[in-house]
């Protein structure tokens, strides 16, 4: 497959932190299926080596790189990395994101200021420096990860907070480079079952998420990775600054519809 042959791609947290495959991990595995070549960054250097490992034994080329994407100065070591191994680089796909469970009354402002710098900063210190890179090979697409709990509530004001910033700041950015050659978009994924949330759930608790939705199906990161490769690819050429909900229909529910559907047994 070649999707995004000859495309040079830079995935953030692409290593999963157990044995479930999260967005970046998978988006990565994608992205080296259809043709590109991946720098893996990750600030756990031995989880991007797992994920290297495997594109490598599909006959894959990519490379692992340590990064702490709310440093500056690990993003620009980033994607001088990229360039100098694979020569230009074409995608870059944000999927860095922290959460605290808590509302303005328990939150700190240690916390609160941790998680803006892991899921906003670091979309705007990337896009930084791989925007100039994508300009000069004639352009690119940078894939922002946001969540539904962007767009709703989700008992974790700081995490909700930051998540609609990035739809903020990806629409502001479409505006700013469209006329660069750099298409920005981000993904919005819902009940996703991954490394963030399996350690808290039980098997009653995947069944109630996935039972919330129209679908009724449960959502992995190869969802949201094959929307990743749709919108790295020539084939959205005409799409920036779009909000791409991939939720098995939970956005399009009230919250009266949701609470109903969820108690049904399929």
């Amino acid at each position: 497959m070649s999707r995004l042959a000859g495309k040079v791609a830079i995935v953030t947290g692409a290593g999963s932190s157990g044995k479930v495959i999260g967005n970046g991990k998978a988006t990565a595995i994608l992205f080296a299926r259809e043709g590109a070549k991946v720098l893996c960054a990750d600030a756990v250097e031995d989880r991007a080596g797992e994920t290297v490992e495997a594109i490598v034994k599909e006959g894959g080329i990519a490379s692992a790189f340590r990064a702490d994407v709310s440093n500056a100065a690990d993003c620009k070591a980033m994607v001088q990395a990229a360039v100098e191994r694979y020569g230009r680089l074409d995608i870059l796909d944000n999927n860095v994101g922290i959460s605290v469970r808590a509302d303005v009354l328990e939150v700190t402002e240690e916390q609160w200021d941790r998680v803006m710098a892991v899921n906003v900063k670091s979309i705007m210190l990337t896009s930084k420096y791989a925007i100039p890179q994508m300009i000069r090979g004639g352009g690119g697409s940078i894939i922002n990860i946001s969540s539904i709990a962007g767009l709703r509530a989700n008992q974790s004001t700081p995490y909700s907070t930051s998540k609609a910033a990035v739809v903020g700041m990806t629409r502001s950015m479409a505006g700013d480079h469209g006329r660069q050659g750099v298409r920005i978009n981000c993904i919005v994924p819902g009940l996703v079952y991954g490394p963030m949330v399996a350690p808290r759930m039980d098997e009653a608790l995947r069944e109630r998420r996935r039972e919330a939705a129209p679908l009724g199906t449960e959502g992995t990161g190869w969802d949201v990775a094959w929307a990743a490769v749709f919108l790295a690819s020539d084939e959205a050429r005409w799409i920036t600054g779009v909000a791409l909900p991939v939720d098995a229909g939970l956005l399009v529910m009230s919250p009266v519809t949701h609470a109903r559907l969820a108690q049904q047994k399929f």
